[in-house]
């Protein structure tokens, strides 16, 4: 049997940084993964040390609605490919988009006899941003679905806030049977998170307990990307990334981008930010794929669609003169 982890939490919690993590650790590094994003501009992938061939992205929506029949498809084609030799792989991890309810996709792990009978749940491990988790969880039911289903919780950016009695004692009480750990940038053992976590005898009665699955995504979310084929500016990316903060706050939900800098245009430079927290650029040592192109996604409540691209042009203008 091939076991299944499935990495949830909340749009910025940390999930890609997890499995980043995970990637690099020995017993781990030839999983095949399963990437799932919000929006029509897919960045996770590239983000991820692993192969190609072992990696697979589902975009345009979430796991929990309009792409679970693609999921059911994904893993039956895996397995198919890993019985006839063409790939090798010992186990799945599957990263949802920040929006999904776990719920239905644990379903289709468990319903469909096709994928029920080369595959078993072994975790269900959910990420929640010590910083702002609190926040969230009264904000989008989307977090908290999230935080009730998973067999782990794990605390990330907990570097960036003393103390997190109050959120642990919240998560603890909304799901008393899943321990809670720590991590500082997704460090943590994999072991610790995933190994034997789920008990199946039970988790379908569990199941059972819970709403039929539906989308439960918090209303206005979202998506606005932004594709460029020219490079930028070196100088316009912290303006922009102040501006978001300024103007955008805690309507920017998440934000990510991968982009081409005209001064540097072989090392793309890395944009992450939730709501108001705008991480410092990083910058990579090569492009992770044939793609040069700058790609920015922003998810968040009452921006306008417009106003993001209008944003970059003018600073451009500024930049360039």
């Amino acid at each position: 049997m091939i076991p299944v982890s499935v990495i949830t939490g909340f749009l910025g919690s940390g999930k890609t940084t997890l499995l980043r993590s995970v990637l690099r650790d020995p017993a781990y590094a030839g999983s095949a993964v399963i990437v799932n994003e919000w929006g029509d501009i897919g960045l996770d992938h590239e983000l991820l040390e692993t192969s190609e061939e072992n990696l697979l992205g589902l975009a345009n929506g979430c796991l929990c609605c309009t792409t679970r029949g693609d999921l059911a498809r994904t893993l039956i084609d895996l397995a198919a490919r890993r019985r006839s030799g063409a790939i090798t792989y010992h186990r799945v991890l599957i990263e949802t988009s920040g929006l999904a309810d776990p719920a239905p996709i644990l379903h289709t792990l468990l319903d469909d006899p096709t994928i029920a009978e080369a595959h078993h749940v072994e975790a269900v491990v959910t990420v929640v941003d010590a910083l702002l988790g609190a926040e969230t969880l009264v904000r989008h039911p989307e977090a908290m679905q999230q935080a009730i289903l998973a067999d782990r919780l794990l605390l990330s950016k907990t570097d960036l806030t003393p103390d997190t009695a109050a959120l642990e004692a919240e998560l603890a009480a909304l799901n008393p049977g899943a321990p809670i750990f720590r991590a500082v940038q997704g460090a943590i053992p994999p072991d610790v998170l995933f190994a034997g976590a789920t008990k199946p005898e039970t988790l379908r009665d569990w199941l059972d307990t819970l709403a039929e699955p539906r989308a439960r995504h918090s209303g206005g979310v979202e998506t606005i990307s932004i594709l460029r084929e020219d490079p930028l500016p070196g100088v316009v990316l912290p303006l922009f990334l102040e501006a978001l903060a300024e103007h955008a706050g805690d309507k920017l939900l998440r934000m990510k981008g991968i982009i081409r800098v005209a001064e540097a245009p072989e090392r793309p430079a890395i944009l992450h930010g939730v709501r108001h927290v705008l991480h410092p650029i990083e910058w990579l040592e090569n492009w992770p794929s044939e793609d040069r192109r700058s790609r920015l996604v922003l998810i968040g409540q009452g921006i306008p669609q417009w106003w993001p691209a209008r944003l970059l042009e003018a600073l451009e203008e500024e930049a360039r003169g």
